[in-house]
């Protein structure tokens, strides 16, 4: 028998899918299957919760025209199907690439992404405010507001404070939770627990009508009785319909419903789309869905390295040996943990992100995972700071931006002994600008009593991890997502201790200096070697503080060398050679002479860090250029 030809190769639009029938639509489904795992045999990816929501995005796009509709999908990373049905199977393999698709939602490639969507929690909100906006501008139009959110991110609590003012405003809004019982690890907390109960209770949805229509004829006799009675029901109503938490704060409850059944979910999305809302549709996927080895180690292929296959088999898995910042910054972390009983380290679910699953099981009682909630996490570690403790928040850069409020208020303000590990500080390549963390530097350098440092090698992340857990204020330090170096020292000459707002000089140069902040170190080294052919003669300082600064020693790289070039793998704006420029002029000291590298007012598109770095000029070559130029321009004056 004839194989039949592949639909997904030529579906131009997803209202094309309206004419398929459901065979053709489960086949489209293995189809998308079988794409993602071929990308993930080229390059890494995000890849099991791509393959959990492969059925919702074909039930979704069949029963809504999202040119009209609305759709929002929270964190992003499960957009692959979403983009495969919506005209860019063709670009499909260039995703995660320079130039190529983003592998986050993104309006500039399709009218179909509204949102650059990459961090958790926020799409009831936004869909919200589309509905609503709706509402006031198109107030006879039918057009629903779609947020897919998975259980993971689903305690977030600006999901709640959407929800809280769902009931008001979201005539037409529809949540889809998709509840796959992970969020890159397991998920923890209350909201897991429950949702858990809600899965166990699959008879849910058809029992709703019959709840219904038996709790409507119990009779009202008398007083005693009927407050008797009224227990009874609202007993009856908390223990066979689920859903009541929701339910009770005005959103209209359906589910679980299995994810992975495309008739299953038209019909209840059809349903659900003949009501008025707001309504929460609970789903039920399995992580991993439809290639074995994910779906039994979903967190190896949230984002696995690249592998072949041969079926449901893994062929061959590449591994690398080689050591990142994030594996230096985890081993500090649990030597430090095994000297003082009073160290605790939590992270915002990224258990498996900042490799600390050895410090989880090592210190179970000292570790905390406490979901996508970075708010939380860091009010938290104040609480434990208050009361002797010495906590570190270890978290991505970028999504510590989610509590900068509370790093403000309930740290700083309080001058208490939090430590910030911000892990990605700098381009987080592939992920692109809704990862990328380079505004870090900026944040924190703003806030009274907060001690900034950026490590400029292996060696200085240990260190500093040691000293801020000695201070008697809070501490920052960020790392970049890159392998690990350890930078050698002129003749073998000791490294210097890390001692508060003290630099490292390298060498001195009687042509410049090159002021590396953090992990451009290395860079700029390299930088100088390649001045050294040409016969320019540039020092290299490693600044390590950004705040307090090294006045001292920037002054006499000012006063002393034509040439001052500071670099950072962060926003110019607010940023380290910011900081050198205010010191400079508060001390009195000309500025004419300092060059700023970093990242300008932009967002950065996606890429591999060193593609992105050479493309803003913070790689060797473009950093010993703007020396050269700063030369030049100092010869000319």
């Amino acid at each position: 028998m004839a194989k039949p030809n592949p639909i997904l190769p030529t579906l131009q639009s997803p209202r094309e899918l309206e004419t398929l029938s459901l065979p053709q639509l489960e086949r489209l489904a293995d189809e998308i299957r079988d794409v993602l795992c071929n990308l993930v045999s080229a390059r890494s990816a995000h890849f099991a919760s791509n393959l959990g929501v492969v059925e919702l995005a074909i039930a979704l796009h069949q029963t809504f025209d999202f040119l009209h509709h609305r759709l929002i999908w929270d964190t992003g990373h499960q957009i692959y199907p979403h983009k495969l049905l919506t005209g860019r199977y063709d670009e499909f393999q260039t995703i995660r690439t320079k130039g190529g698709l983003m592998g986050y939602p993104h309006p500039a490639e399709s009218d179909y992404d509204l949102f650059c969507t990459g961090h958790a929690g926020a799409s009831v909100a936004t869909a919200l405010g589309l509905t609503s906006g709706d509402e006031i501008a198109r107030p006879d139009d039918d057009r629903w507001s779609v947020a897919v959110i998975g259980d993971g991110a689903f305690p977030s609590g600006v999901v709640y404070e959407a929800i809280n003012n769902a009931k008001r405003n979201g005539r037409r809004l529809m949540v889809v939770l998709n509840d796959n019982e992970m969020s890159i690890c397991a998920r923890v907390g209350s909201m897991a627990d429950y949702l858990d109960r809600l899965r166990m209770n699959r008879g849910y949805v058809g029992l709703k009508d019959e709840i219904a229509k038996v709790l409507s004829s119990v009779p009202v006799l008398g007083d005693p009785v009927e407050r008797f009675l009224v227990q009874v029901k609202e007993a009856a109503k908390a223990g066979l319909s689920g859903g009541m938490f929701f339910e009770d704060l005005g959103m209209r409850y359906f589910g679980p419903i299995d994810g992975h059944n495309i008739a299953l979910l038209r019909k209840y999305l059809r349903m659900a789309k003949n009501l008025d809302g707001p309504i929460l549709l609970h789903v039920v996927t399995e992580k991993g869905h439809g290639f074995r080895p994910a779906a039994e180690d979903p967190v190896l292929f949230h984002a696995p390295p690249q592998f072949r296959r041969q079926d449901d088999e893994i062929v061959e898995m590449q591994k690398s040996s080689s050591r990142s910042y994030t594996h230096a910054a985890r081993d500090a972390i649990a030597d430090a943990m095994r000297r003082d009983q009073r160290v605790t380290v939590m992270t915002a679910a990224m258990c498996q992100g900042n490799k600390l699953e050895p410090v989880r099981d090592e210190f179970p009682n000292r570790f905390f995972d406490t979901g996508i909630c970075e708010a939380h996490t860091v009010a938290f570690a104040a609480g434990q700071a208050k009361v002797g403790l010495r906590p570190i928040v270890d978290i991505y850069s970028t999504f510590l931006q989610r509590a900068f409020d509370h790093i403000f208020q309930e740290v700083a303000l309080q001058n208490l002994p939090v430590t910030f590990m911000m892990d990605r500080g700098g381009l987080a390549g592939p992920d692109g600008p809704t990862h990328h963390g380079v505004f870090d530097l900026g944040y924190m350098r703003l806030l009274p009593n907060m001690v900034v440092m950026a490590p400029g090698d292996e060696h200085d992340l240990a260190a500093m991890l040691d000293f801020a857990l000695q201070q008697p204020s809070p501490c920052s330090l960020r790392y970049p997502k890159a392998m690990a170096v350890k930078v050698a020292r002129q003749d073998n000459h000791p490294r210097a201790p890390i001692e508060l707002g003290r630099s490292e000089v390298l060498r001195w140069g009687r042509d410049g200096t090159i002021v590396a902040c953090g992990g451009m170190l290395a860079n700029c080294l390299e930088a100088a070697s390649l001045l050294d052919a040409e016969g320019l003669d540039f020092g290299v300082i490693n600044a390590r503080f950004v705040k307090p600064l090294d006045e001292e020693t920037l002054r006499r790289a000012l006063r002393e060398t034509p040439v001052v070039v500071t670099v950072e793998e962060a926003a110019l704006a607010c940023g380290f050679g910011t900081a050198v420029l205010e010191a400079a002029n508060a001390a009195g000291v000309s500025t004419s002479n300092i060059r700023r590298l970093g990242i300008p007012d932009m967002f950065v598109e996606h890429g591999e860090r060193g593609e992105l770095l050479a493309d803003l000029g913070l790689d060797a070559s473009g950093i010993a250029q703007t020396c050269r130029e700063g030369v030049r321009e100092t010869q000319l004056a």
